[in-house]
């Protein structure tokens, strides 16, 4: 049975964040199924990491292109004002829990769910 993880990214601190990306990076690195939720102030840092050169904006790449990157929350980036560049980007926008990603889904699905 493969191992599940799902990280749930709150802090909008860009170092916090970073081991996040960091953290879902190894893990799948190791074999597990990985899934990267990104929900509350974590959800200002998506237009800075997209922008070539800037900090972290390597390991926010890598996390997109091995589709590590699940969704981001659709309440919270439009209070962050974030939800615009999250269409840009083509993010997965989830707002299915009154605005919010649900969590119960990787719960119910076996994953191990860990929140920064």
């Amino acid at each position: 049975m493969m191992k599940k993880i799902a990280l749930l990214a709150y802090n909008g601190e860009l170092t916090c964040f970073a081991h996040v990306m960091l953290y879902a990076l190894d893990f799948e690195k190791k074999g597990y199924e990985v899934k990267v939720v990104i929900e509350g102030a974590a959800t200002s840092l998506i237009t800075e990491l997209a922008k070539t050169g800037a900090p972290f904006a390597n390991l926010y790449s890598q996390l997109r292109d091995k589709n590590l990157l699940t969704c981001i929350c659709k309440a919270c980036s439009q209070k962050m004002g974030t939800l615009a560049e999250a269409e840009k980007q083509g993010l997965a926008i989830v707002g299915d829990m009154q605005g919010h990603p649900s969590i119960e889904g990787f719960v119910r699905d076996g994953y191990q769910v860990i929140s920064f």
